[in-house]
């Protein structure tokens, strides 16, 4: 599995800011205490440890594809004694069948070639009493103010970027569907968004962006996929930083939930 973003520093900076408040509020209602999670693509692991505070003593493991990045997850959890970290596969978790009450994952299946498989394998984990929490963003719905023509650009890009490395940017409205596809026969399909206004909001989400376009391997992938020049993502990254200081920025990414069951 090829993360299209890489492991940039701008990249880690917004994984690095999620909470369960923020990213996985729709499962709140589903977490119990002892409950043992498995958290798919935890990245450098905040969901993941605030997941373990919320169900301790059960157990939390955090899984990720890249090594360098568990043990970023690894310095997070500090000297929590119920969360682990390692290294995995989402198409092929090293798992008993039933073995976790609850598999997450957040802003996982939109870069998967085969979510569908995927959500299969999170199934066998889960068992036939466990519950499989998924939620992604649908860039299909990103709206933003002002209208700043490059940032027309950037989305144009990022659609590019995203289906050019096997992934699916509008993954949101999906979700249904493809947990459908698995097997999942109980699904409660629901919708949240992030909301991005306040000064110190624009700084950090255009500031990061603005960092993105030039530095991350999304640009190494915008290029070679012939969907951008340098003078272009110097372009969209200026823009980001126009819109962080405009006293009028605004943007909303609209992200599709689902809790699924059989």
């Amino acid at each position: 599995m090829a993360y299209a973003h890489g492991h940039h520093e701008s990249v880690l900076r917004s994984h690095a800011a999620r909470t369960v408040a923020d990213s996985a509020a729709y499962l709140v209602s589903s977490l119990s205490t002892g409950a043992r999670i498995l958290d798919v693509g935890a990245g450098p692991g905040t969901i993941t440890v605030d997941l373990a505070d919320r169900v301790f003593p059960g157990e939390v493991v955090g899984v990720d594809a890249a090594p360098d990045v568990v043990e970023i997850a690894r310095a997070t959890a500090g000297e929590r004694t119920n969360v682990t970290f390692r290294a995995g596969d989402a198409y092929a978790l090293d798992e008993p069948d039933a073995s976790f009450d609850i598999v997450h994952a957040h802003q996982v299946l939109q870069h998967l070639a085969r979510p569908v498989e995927a959500l299969r394998e999170f199934r066998r984990v889960a068992g036939p009493g466990g519950l499989v929490a998924v939620r992604d963003v649908d860039y299909g719905g990103v709206i933003w103010h002002p209208v700043i023509p490059a940032l027309d650009e950037w989305l144009e890009i990022y659609h590019g970027v995203h289906r050019g490395s096997s992934g699916e940017p509008d993954a949101g409205r999906r979700l249904t569907s493809w947990a459908r596809e698995a097997g999942f026969t109980r699904i409660e399909a629901s919708a949240s968004v992030w909301v991005f206004d306040t000064p110190d909001k624009r700084a950090w989400w255009g500031g990061m962006w603005a960092d993105r376009v030039l530095a991350s391997s999304f640009a190494g992938h915008a290029r070679r996929l012939g969907l951008a020049d340098d003078a272009m993502l110097q372009r969209i990254s200026d823009a980001w930083r126009e819109w962080a200081a405009h006293p009028d920025g605004w943007i909303l990414l609209p992200h599709g939930e689902v809790l699924a069951r059989w």
